[in-house]
């Protein structure tokens, strides 16, 4: 800082020195950390969410910062390596000093992130559907739930579709084995065998998928109606789909619906394999919506590419963004503790008509969406919840979780407080 100040203090003394007018010098900014992978595996999904916070920022810019001050974006490329986000993030929050950080994809990269956020007490914002079983002061979970996501999901496909066996099929990590293993419980209090469930999970960037391909295909060819439940991950999902196509399967047998692939990952990709597959989500491109057409047209005049589409990520980082902005607002700074407080209960439209809120438990309400694949790499809607549902921090079906309750609110301020026992057992303030 002190060079700057130096050369502030020389401009000063050469301005009067020469009788001219003082240059303006540029204000205060309030710095937005920007932390998502943009090379390694998961660049395909994250590069683009960096794009839109950037879009975000310069969007208040115009609008005129917040609290008179204009906003700086700082991103960094953590590279798909889950211990490098941890030392970025620290070093966003120590070294760059940033009052918020927008970012992450999976849930590792989150989780190795999480330590340095609660030890420097910070606020971060992170857009992306995940498995619960967690509860921060510091983090707010803008992506879904698995209530809002994976559940809704497979009560569809067993009530619409009539699915009798399934296939949890997951990239191996947190994310993925957690739902699953919600998702069987969830199946088998609904009276499903455990003969009728084959789980399998591969590494990130997983390429060589015939065996499995054909594993799944002889699974579903018992004389009971399959589906594919896929939380894959990344660009593994692009020779996945493939493979399905080599062996002839189609949606009509054997329907997948994934929960990591919308239309960014689409783009680009021959969707002839895909088409009539499923995916669950928020939002969706194409929902008919006021806001929605908004958004698009500030996207594509932004990135400057008619081509690019956007995604429900995106749209969890544009209410996140916005909660964000309206609760420093609210709080009159951006000072942690009290963005903590004030973005409860903070609302915002979402981009499908309807308005999000911030919950007591960090989690905000959103719209529930089943989509179709469709040729063009877009999603024809063919099933919606009937209004907003609101994240659960714990599963009901889980014996450790079911007595939980996360609520940040005064006199509780507890992210995991069992209703039985009356006790917080883990981070409280």
């Amino acid at each position: 800082m002190k060079p700057y100040k130096n050369i502030s203090k020389i401009a000063l003394v050469a301005s009067l020195a020469a009788g001219l007018s003082l240059p303006v010098l540029s204000a205060e900014t309030i710095k937005v950390g920007v932390l998502h992978s943009l090379s390694g595996t998961m660049a395909i999904s994250e590069t683009t969410l960096k794009d839109t916070i950037l879009m975000l920022v310069e969007d208040q810019n115009e609008k005129g910062g917040v609290l008179g001050k204009q906003l700086e974006a700082v991103v960094v490329d953590p590279a798909s390596n889950w211990p490098l986000f941890a030392e970025k993030a620290r070093g966003l929050i120590e070294k760059d000093e940033v009052d918020v950080i927008f970012g992450s994809w999976t849930s590792v990269s989150r989780k190795s992130v999480l330590p340095v956020i609660e030890e420097l007490d910070s606020v971060f914002f992170y857009p992306v559907q995940y498995e619960g079983e967690e509860s921060s002061k510091n983090v707010f979970y803008t992506g879904a739930a698995p209530n809002q996501q994976a559940i809704p999901a497979v009560d569809y496909l067993m009530n619409d579709i009539g699915v009798e066996r399934w296939v949890l099929a997951g990239t191996d990590y947190v994310y993925p084995r957690t739902t699953n293993k919600i998702l069987k419980a969830y199946l088998k209090a609904k009276g499903v065998a455990d003969s009728d469930i084959m789980v399998n999970y591969t590494p990130f960037g997983h390429s060589d998928w015939q065996t499995i391909v054909s594993d799944i295909k002889s699974f579903g060819s018992e004389g009971k109606s399959t589906a594919v439940v896929s939380t894959i991950n990344g660009d593994a999902n692009i020779p996945f789909y493939k493979e399905l196509g080599n062996q002839n399967i189609s949606a009509s047998d054997i329907p997948v619906v994934a929960f990591s692939v919308g239309e960014e990952e689409l783009s680009g990709l021959d969707t002839g394999p895909l088409v009539g597959h499923l995916a669950a989500w928020n939002y969706f491109m194409s929902v008919d919506a006021e806001e929605n057409d908004e958004f698009i047209d500030k996207w594509v005049s932004f990135i400057g590419d008619e081509d690019r589409v956007t995604n429900d990520p995106m749209e969890a980082h544009y209410i996140g963004f916005n909660m964000w902005v309206k609760a420093v607002e609210k709080a009159g700074t951006t000072d942690s503790s009290a963005v903590q407080d004030a973005i409860i209960g903070v609302t915002t439209p979402n981009l499908s008509g309807g308005v999000s809120a911030m919950m007591p438990n960090h989690h905000i309400t959103k719209p529930v969406l089943i989509g179709e694949i469709q040729s063009d790499g877009q999603f024809d809607i063919v099933w919606s919840t009937s209004g907003l549902i609101a994240g659960d921090a714990w599963s009901d079906f889980l014996p450790g979780s079911k007595d939980l309750i996360s609520d940040w609110r005064n006199p509780l301020r507890c992210g995991n407080y069992n209703v039985k026992t009356a006790k917080c057992s883990g981070q409280n303030y």
